[in-house]
This record gives C-alpha cells, structure tokens and sequence, in this order.
C-alpha cells in the first residue's frame, strides 16, 4: 500500500518547490456515480469510476517519466477525499485541495496555489487524456525551462486542450473562454496574444468522455496492428521512448477485463 500522500497548503511556501516544475492533474474523487457520468452508459457507474481511476494512473505514470526536474501533483477535489489517491496516484506525488468555484476559476486558483507554494513552473492536466505519452509532459517542462516567458498549451481534438502550463501566473489566460466548448483553445490563444505571450503547441490528443471517444480508446489500445506503433513525438527528448504496450497500461487492462467478460460489443462501436 503506498504512503499517505504529502498535502500541500497554499500558504505555505515549501523550499523544494523552488525551481521546479508542477505537473498537476485536476482530479475530481473517482465515486461511482460523480465522474465519468457521459460514459453511462455503455458502462456502469461503478465501471466508470474504475476507468476513471485507470485513467489517473497512467498519466501519472507518465508524468513519473517526464523530468527530474518535475513534481508530479494531485489538484484534488473535494477537501476530505486525501485517502481515496492513497493507492491511485505513485508515493512521491503531493496532494493540493482544488478552491471551490467555475472550471475556470479552479484552473485559475490551482495555478495561484501552486505558484504560492513556490513551484518554478506550472503545468494543469486533465484526467481525461489517458493517451498522452510521457515525452509530451517532457517536452512541457522542457520548453518552461528556457529563457522567456510562454504558456505551453496540448491541443485536444475536441477545441480545448489537456494541458496549460506557464512559468507565471496570468489570469488573462482564465478569462472570457467558454469552458467546455470547441472555442476554449482558439479563445485561450488569442488571450496569450493580448498579454505578448510566445505559445508553444504540444502533440494533439483527446479526451475521453463519452461513447465515441471510448470507443477511440479501444481502438487506440486494443485494435488489430497497435503493437507495431512507433511515436515520434520524442524525438530530441531525453525521455523513454513509449510504444503501443506501454500506451496507458491501466486503461488497456481495465477495458480487455470489460471484454473477456461480455465481449466487446457494449463498449467498443463495431
């Protein structure tokens, strides 16, 4: 069983937060019945929560790859729910309470939290992208690492992203998007120019959150030929070269144990 995780607090600078980067996944507790609700059906609510929890785990495999120079976070919600990533998220990540508020606004205070604590850097994930590989995240800090100021964003194919990340806070950036819509990176770009800010795009990926990005997923992790997948989003990155067996190991496992019981019909679009 791992650790208690170490729970950051907002008010109070930590002296190894010091020029390193926050890598953070905004995590909402995986309870039947509270995340994933787009994904039921096809599957249960309690087979929803279970993918969730999949899903956590592989990005935070993941980002454990990305950097030394990195701090793995769960930006969690909500207080009181600590105990629930105590055998979810690796020993060495560190726990931040997400503020109460909008999406944008928990965005907006996760980055202020974080900067309070006195990360060098921050990057917010979502926990819906189980996909994206380890020299994404590499590649992120990478970039937040060099001289001058920037906001890394990850293109997700749905308009939005799966990644922001800054070297300082701007609030700009938080600021008139319309939030779960196709517009939120276009919008999210066009606040970066107002504030002078180079944008640097990672790789595209994509969120998983309703039948037929699931069954993407499938595809993606399960379909005939993957073992043969060679990225090359690496390239240039002192980062370990994934190949399709090492594409989000969790979530493979968990979707062919939904499959060898009732076939794959329910979940995965013939």
């Amino acid at each position: 069983m791992n650790a208690v995780h170490r729970v950051l607090s907002p008010n109070e600078l930590d002296p190894a937060a010091a020029g390193c980067c926050a890598l953070a996944i905004m995590t909402k507790a995986p309870r039947a019945g509270r995340v994933k609700t787009r994904l039921s059906p096809p599957l249960t609510p309690e087979e929803a929560a279970g993918l969730n929890i999949s899903f956590l785990r592989d990005t935070a495999a993941a980002i454990a790859y990305a950097d030394a120079g990195a701090q793995g976070i769960g930006c969690y919600t909500p207080v009181g729910e600590e105990e629930t990533y105590r055998d979810i998220l690796p020993g060495n990540f560190q726990l931040i309470p997400q503020r109460e508020g909008s999406f944008g606004e928990r965005l907006l205070g996760a980055m202020e939290d974080l900067f309070s604590v006195g990360f060098g850097s921050v990057c917010l994930i979502d926990s819906d992208s189980p996909t994206v590989p380890a020299g994404v995240f590499a590649e992120a800090v990478k970039m937040l690492s060099q001289p001058n100021d920037r906001v890394i964003l990850g293109p997700s194919d749905d308009g939005g992203y799966y990644l922001i990340g800054v070297k300082q806070l701007h609030r700009r950036l938080f600021e008139e998007i319309d939030w779960s819509t196709d517009r939120v990176l276009a919008q999210t770009q066009t606040r970066a120019a107002e504030e002078n800010l180079e944008v640097h795009l990672l790789p595209a990926g994509y969120d998983v959150d309703d039948r037929a990005t699931l069954s993407r997923l499938c595809q993606d992790l399960l379909g005939q030929g993957n073992s043969d997948f060679q990225p090359d989003w690496v390239d240039g990155l002192e980062a370990r070269r994934f190949d399709a067996a090492d594409t989000a190991p969790a979530s493979r496992e968990f979707l062919r144990g939904i499959i060898a019981r009732e076939g794959r019909a329910r979940i995965w679009a013939l």
